[in-house]
């Protein structure tokens, strides 16, 4: 059987890949900061799939390591590494931005891929197999106003998605990336910094993604044959152009 270790599985993107692949046959090492939500996830979906699940905040490079060390025999071997825990904090000009929200955005979207990207990569070069599956976004292909730091971390996500496919071309190893436009998620909210009817109304007047919409492409991007690798993938709800041109009622 299959084991994927999905990062922000307890809410959105990452808890619709989870419900994926456990409908596919993949166990699943489930990790967030919500214990809670990661019990709740856990009990939903252990009729279908072993699950295993793991509490700690991406930006905590230690709690992650002892964890990690720790995993049981059954999960020890990932197949699917899923970097899906990111965020974005604050929309505001390069001048008047909030510096905490700088350093979260920083630290979440590319210090903590990184964090659990190289024990993952280490294990799966001795096997010489693995698929590696970044989450970034139409924020990392362009920039837009009030944008800069969220802009620059999802950039990083896509040059680290590159770097790593030269870097592991020959070990066995698939690198793809998958790049959302406006899906509908607890995502603007966190934003906002719970402003709810500021995060709803970014999905008004359109039919934005849905998170299950997300899961199950990069469920299609797994299950490719062998010998295919779907690198980077942009995927837009279609009223959405860009990250600025948007077709609203």
């Amino acid at each position: 059987m299959k084991t994927a270790f999905i990062t922000g599985a307890t809410s959105g993107i990452g808890k619709a890949t989870a419900i994926e692949f456990a409908e596919n046959g993949i166990q699943l090492i489930l990790t967030g900061r919500r214990k809670e939500r990661l019990n709740e996830l856990k009990e939903q979906l252990s009729n279908k799939v072993a699950v295993h699940i793991m509490t700690f905040d991406v930006r905590d490079r230690d709690m992650f390591t002892d964890l990690y060390n720790h995993i049981p025999e059954q999960f020890s071997a990932i197949d699917y590494l899923i970097n899906n825990a990111g965020n974005a904090h604050g929309l505001a000009s390069i001048q008047n931005g909030d510096i905490e929200d700088w350093d979260a955005m920083i630290d979440i979207n590319v210090k903590g891929l990184l964090y659990i990207s190289q024990p993952i990569i280490q294990q799966m070069v001795s096997r010489q197999a693995g698929h590696i599956i970044n989450i970034g976004s139409i924020a990392g292909k362009e920039v837009y106003p009030n944008g800069n730091v969220y802009n620059a971390s999802k950039f990083a996500v896509d040059a680290i998605s590159k770097a790593m496919r030269l870097d592991l071309n020959g070990t066995g190893i698939k690198v793809s990336q998958i790049c959302p436009g406006l899906v509908e998620t607890e995502f603007s909210e966190v934003r906002f910094k719970g402003d709810t009817e500021r995060a709803n109304e970014v999905y008004e007047g359109y039919k934005a993604l849905e998170a299950k919409d997300i899961a199950e492409l990069i469920n299609f991007v797994i299950s490719r044959p062998a010998h295919v690798n779907i690198a980077d993938s942009l995927i837009l709800p279609a009223a959405q152009a860009s990250s600025t041109v948007l077709d609203k009622d």
